[in-house]
């Protein structure tokens, strides 16, 4: 944490977008209404699950709304931030806030990918082994789902934030991003590095790899057994719905592939603030209509919830 003159980093400048005040402004206004609108969207979501009796039983529902909770927090996690810097002329962030976005930022992001193999999980067994998917994914084995993907993402990335806090910085201690991001944190770093970076490219290498793996091989299983199924009718809404599921995996991993593990692509800013921006403002308000927009279990209970708010509001007018 110390520069080799001696002083000791004490905050980081994010430099954002680099564009004039007028572009600025125009920018705050977007990603305001972007960022009221998804969090809109995912609490409706919530609530629809928490308060409907017949979606909260429902293992996809129940994982549906984790991940609506998790796009909430990933999504509050830079864009109030980012709106924050766009409103005034400096974007300086203290060292234990930027190290505390890096920590929360890759932790939902672990978490994310985790609750995608769970949703790649629950397809394959629901169109794969129907006849046994009520017992195997039972409500208690997705609570523990959704609880381990909670914690393992958590835990995750701990060793590899607390590997790159503990390096010297030469300065200037401007980072070319409008959050906090490990490569351009790295950039700042004394050599020698050690094994900072190694060590943060093999577990989020690891993490990636490996539930892209999973769900790649999970889809293409249910994608051969749809095939297969002689009743179009069913096999029409089956792939209606892993399509749309296919499309959220694809806009999530298709960005972290281009950000993190495709050579080269960490070192061009501008194309970096672009696809980090994608995933970070833009995925998590487009989930939410991909998910719901076609799905008429959702439209079903908004309407059930409606009905149930004018008997009420019935209720209290007579009384």
């Amino acid at each position: 944490m110390e520069l080799v003159n001696g002083t000791t980093v004490t905050e980081f400048i994010l430099l954002g977008f680099g564009v004039g005040p007028q572009e600025r402004f125009l920018l705050l206004i977007f990603f305001t209404i972007l960022y009221v609108v998804t969090l809109a969207e995912n609490l409706t979501i919530i609530i629809l699950v928490v308060l409907d009796t017949h979606l909260s039983r429902l293992p996809m529902y129940i994982l549906l709304s984790n991940f609506s909770l998790l796009e909430i927090g990933y999504v509050s996690t830079t864009v109030p931030r980012m709106l924050f810097d766009l409103a005034s002329p400096y974007g300086i962030i203290s060292f234990n806030s930027c190290f505390l976005q890096f920590y929360i930022f890759f932790s939902l992001g672990n978490t994310e990918c985790l609750f995608l193999s769970a949703m790649a999980l629950d397809r394959y067994l629901a169109i794969c082994h129907p006849l046994r998917y009520p017992q195997i994914m039972s409500q208690d084995f997705c609570y523990d789902l959704v609880a381990t993907g909670w914690v393992i993402g958590c835990l995750w990335h701990i060793i590899p934030v607390v590997l790159i806090s503990r390096l010297s910085f030469c300065g200037p201690n401007i980072i070319h991003h409008f959050l906090c991001d490990p490569v351009p944190i790295l950039s700042q770093a004394c050599p020698p590095l050690g094994i900072a970076p190694s060590v943060y490219k093999i577990f989020m290498n690891a993490v990636v790899i490996g539930n892209v793996s999973f769900v790649v091989l999970s889809y293409s299983v249910v994608t051969v057994t749809l095939l297969k199924a002689p009743n179009q009718g069913n096999r029409r809404k089956a792939f209606s719905t892993i399509s749309l599921h296919l499309v959220v995996v694809t806009l999530f991993y298709g960005s972290v592939a281009e950000m993190y593990l495709t050579p080269g692509g960490d070192n061009q800013s501008e194309v970096t603030k672009a696809v980090t921006l994608f995933y970070t403002a833009v995925t998590p308000f487009l989930n939410p209509l991909i998910y719901c927009l076609r799905n008429d279990q959702v439209k079903e209970a908004l309407g059930r919830l409606l009905k149930k708010k004018e008997r009420l509001q019935r209720r209290t007018t007579t009384m």
